[in-house]
C-alpha cells in the first residue's frame, strides 16, 4: 500500500504543472476579499512568471495578446485557496493509512470494522486506528478493553478518540505499556476504572502511558503519511494549513517533502512544544522556505483536554457527570513561563482551550503578557474557544488576540455540547458572531483529523449552524451566524493573518502567490445544501496546478 501510495505522490507531482512566464485564467466568476474585506469580483486573472498575481481583470479589460498559457474556466468560480487554520497534517495523513472508525455508528460496527481490519492486515504487530466517539454510539458510557478483546486479543490494539484526547487499548495493549491495578495516572490525565483495574481509556495525559510503547513510523511510513494528506487537502482545495502540533519527526518530513519539491501545499508550523521550537528554529521564527511553503512561526499549548471526553475544563461541574469538571493541564505559572519563554524570542503563541475554565485561564495570561511584553505585534491565539463564560466573550477582542474555531465542530458537537453543559451554558458556545460583533478576530479551520477538512462544509455551517441533514431548522443558536462575506474571510484573510501571512496569501491582488481553486458553484450566492454539495474542479498553488478532478 505504501508504494501505491508513493506513486500516486509522483503521478499528482507529474501533472503539476510549472509556472509559466504568463498565465492568463479567463472566464471566470472571480471573487475575492481586498485588504479592507470588502468583495471584488473579476472575470480574469493574470499569473506571472513567479507564481504570482500580476493583475484581476474585468469583463471589458484587454486580454494578455500571447499568453504563454491560457485556461477557459467556462464560468466557474474562482477564488482564493482556503487557509485552513488549524489542523494536524500528519494526523490526517496516518488516519487515512490506518484503521478509520469515524464511519463506525455503534460498537458493533466498529468491533466489525477493527476485526476486518485486524484479519486483513495480520502482519501488523499493533493494530492502531483513530476515530472512535462513544457519543455517536449512543452507548452511554465509554468503550472499553474487553469490548476490544471481543475481537483482538492476541496483539496489542491502539484507538485514538475522534477528538485525538483519548486512547482506547485492549488487554494486551495495557499489559505491553505494563499498566496495572497500581498505575498512576500523571498530572492532566485520567484512567477510566472499572472497580479498581484500569478498563482500556486513557484520557488526554494518560494515553501517553501506551502511546510510548506504540512503534514508531519509518521515515518512509512518514512520507506516505505525508503524501496521502497533501493529496485530500488539494482535493478540498485547501492550499495552506496551520499545523498545531509539528513534531521534530514531522518537520523532517516536511523539510523532505521540500526538498524534493513534493511540498504542494503550505504549511504553517506550530512545534507541539517549547523544546521543539527552540530545536527546530533556533532563536527565532525560521524563514519562508521553499518559496513561502512552509513555516515555522510559533508553538502549541494545551491548557485542556475536549468535551467529548469530559477533558474540557469547566468553571462549574459537567451537567451530565457532577463529579467533575474537566481536566487543567497545565498551571498558571508554568503556562506563564512557556508563553513569556516563546514571546521573548519573537514566536507566535496558539493556546488550545475549550472549556469556559480554561478560555478564562488564557485569556488572564494573554492579559498578564501583554503588559509585560508591550507593543509589538503578538497576536495571541486562542485554539477553538469553544466554550466561554459570556463575561469573558468581550476579551478574545483584547490585545490582538485571534479566535481560531472550527465551525464544523459545531455541527457534530451540537448535542453532545447541550449533555455536557446543559442549556444555561450554551449562550457562550460556539460563538462565532458574538466574537465578531465584539470586534475580535476569526480564523476558521477544521482541526482536521477531527473532523472532515472539507473547508465547503465548514462554511455552510458558519453561514447556517445546521447540519448536513438541515437540522436544527434555522440554526443552533442561530444568533451566531456569520455572514457569507465573514465566513469567506475566516476560511482565507482570516486564516492568513493569523498566520502573519496577510502580505503574501489570503487573496487575489497583484503581488499576492497566485493561490487558488475552481469549484462549481459561486458560495456567496448560494445556499448552504447547495454550497456543500460543491466540488473542487482545480487547486493551484503558486500559479501551478497541483489538483485536477477527472
Amino acid at each position: 500500500m505504501r508504494s501505491a501510495l508513493l506513486c500516486a505522490a509522483i503521478a499528482l507531482a507529474a501533472i503539476a504543472s510549472p509556472a509559466a512566464a504568463e498565465q492568463l485564467i479567463d472566464n471566470v466568476n472571480g471573487i475575492t476579499l481586498d485588504a479592507r474585506g470588502r468583495v471584488v469580483r473579476f472575470t480574469g486573472l493574470v499569473i506571472d512568471d513567479e507564481g504570482k498575481v500580476e493583475r484581476l481583470l474585468e469583463r471589458g479589460d484587454r486580454r494578455p495578446e500571447r499568453p504563454d498559457t491560457r485556461l477557459d474556466a467556462r464560468g466557474r468560480t474562482l477564488m482564493p485557496g482556503f487557509i485552513d487554520a488549524h489542523g494536524h497534517v500528519m494526523g490526517l495523513g496516518f488516519s487515512a493509512l490506518t484503521l478509520d472508525l469515524t464511519p463506525a455508528r455503534t460498537l458493533a460496527e466498529a468491533q466489525r470494522l477493527i476485526a476486518d481490519y485486524a484479519a486483513a492486515n495480520p502482519q501488523r504487530p499493533w493494530i492502531i486506528g483513530r476515530g472512535w466517539n462513544q457519543e455517536s454510539w449512543g452507548l452511554g458510557r465509554f468503550p472499553t478493553a474487553a469490548d476490544l478483546d471481543q475481537v483482538v486479543a492476541d496483539r496489542p490494539v491502539w484507538l485514538e478518540r475522534v477528538d485525538g484526547h483519548a486512547g482506547w487499548a485492549n488487554s494486551a495493549a495495557m499489559r505491553a505499556a505494563g499498566i496495572t491495578e497500581q498505575t498512576e495516572a500523571p498530572a492532566g490525565g485520567r484512567i477510566e476504572k472499572t472497580g479498581r483495574a484500569p478498563n482500556g481509556i486513557f484520557v488526554d495525559a494518560a494515553a501517553e502511558l501506551v502511546q510510548r510503547v506504540v512503534p514508531v513510523p519509518s521515515p518512509k511510513d512518514r512520507d506516505a503519511a505525508l503524501a496521502r494528506a497533501q493529496d485530500i487537502l488539494l482535493r478540498l482545495g485547501i492550499t495552506t494549513i496551520a499545523d498545531m502540533g509539528t513534531s521534530l519527526d514531522d518537520w523532517m518530513t516536511f523539510r523532505r517533502a521540500g526538498d524534493e519539491d513534493r511540498l504542494g501545499v503550505r504549511i504553517l508550523s506550530y512545534a507541539s512544544s517549547v523544546p521543539e521550537m527552540l530545536t527546530i528554529a533556533g532563536p527565532r521564527p525560521t524563514p519562508w522556505l521553499y518559496g513561502d511553503r512552509l513555516r515555522m512561526l510559533g508553538v502549541k499549548i494545551y491548557a485542556d483536554g475536549a468535551l467529548g471526553s469530559r477533558g474540557a475544563w469547566l468553571i462549574a461541574p459537567y451537567h451530565d457527570a457532577p463529579n467533575t469538571s474537566g481536566l487543567s493541564l497545565i498551571e498558571d505559572t508554568r503556562l506563564r513561563n512557556l508563553m513569556s519563554r516563546a514571546t521573548m524570542d519573537g514566536f507566535q503563541v496558539a493556546i488550545h482551550a475549550i472549556g469556559d475554565r480554561a478560555n478564562r485561564q488564557v485569556l488572564d495570561a494573554i492579559a498578564e503578557l501583554a503588559e509585560s511584553y508591550p507593543g509589538g505585534d503578538r497576536r495571541w491565539r486562542v485554539e477553538h474557544a469553544q466554550v466561554l463564560s459570556p463575561a469573558d466573550l468581550p476579551r478574545l477582542a483584547q490585545h490582538g488576540t485571534i479566535a481560531s474555531m472550527q465551525p464544523i465542530h459545531q455541527v457534530s458537537d451540537r448535542q453532545m455540547a447541550e449533555a455536557r453543559l446543559g442549556p444555561e451554558r450554551l449562550s457562550g458556545a460556539y460563538a462565532w458572531a458574538t466574537v465578531l460583533r465584539d470586534g475580535g478576530r476569526l480564523a476558521f479551520g477544521s482541526d482536521v483529523p477531527v473532523e472532515s477538512a472539507d473547508p465547503l462544509a465548514g462554511f455552510a455551517a458558519a453561514i447556517s449552524r445546521e447540519g448536513s441533514d438541515g437540522q436544527p431548522a434555522g440554526g443552533w443558536q442561530p444568533q451566531e451566524k456569520v455572514t457569507r462575506e465573514q465566513a469567506l474571510a475566516g476560511f482565507t484573510t482570516g486564516g492568513a493573518f493569523a498566520g502573519f501571512a496577510e502580505d503574501r496569501l489570503g487573496r487575489l491582488a497583484p503581488g499576492m502567490q497566485a493561490d487558488f481553486v475552481l469549484i462549481d458553484g459561486d458560495p456567496l450566492e448560494a445556499s448552504p445544501a447547495e454550497i456543500r454539495a460543491m466540488r473542487v474542479a482545480e487547486t493551484w498553488v503558486g500559479g501551478r496546478r497541483r489538483f485536477v478532478r477527472r
